[in-house]
């Protein structure tokens, strides 16, 4: 017994079928090589963010000043009403 030769639509379908398997692979190359390109970015990204901790480790860290502590004095403290008040006179409904 011999086969039957293939119908039409059994032709067309392995056509798509290789085409949908070449274009597969030229798309499986393509991200690859984004990957690539993705990969060999970070790493430089990262040499030159080490070389900066790197710079800003030798170098001395500026002293700074002691805060001084604020205390509210009785002309800058206000009491609710005066707040009130004052949010009121300044255009404020709520």
């Amino acid at each position: 017994m011999t086969k039957p030769p293939p119908s039409a639509t059994q032709i067309a379908r392995t056509e798509r079928m290789q085409q949908a398997a070449i274009e597969g692979a030229k798309a499986r190359a393509d991200i690859e090589a984004h990957d690539i390109a993705v990969r060999k970015n970070m790493e430089r990204l990262r040499a030159l963010r080490l070389a900066k901790e790197a710079e800003e480790a030798t170098r001395p860290k500026p002293v700074k000043a002691k805060a001084g502590s604020k205390k509210k004095t009785a002309a800058t403290a206000t009491s609710l009403a005066g707040w009130m008040n004052d949010q009121r006179n300044s255009g404020r409904a709520t």
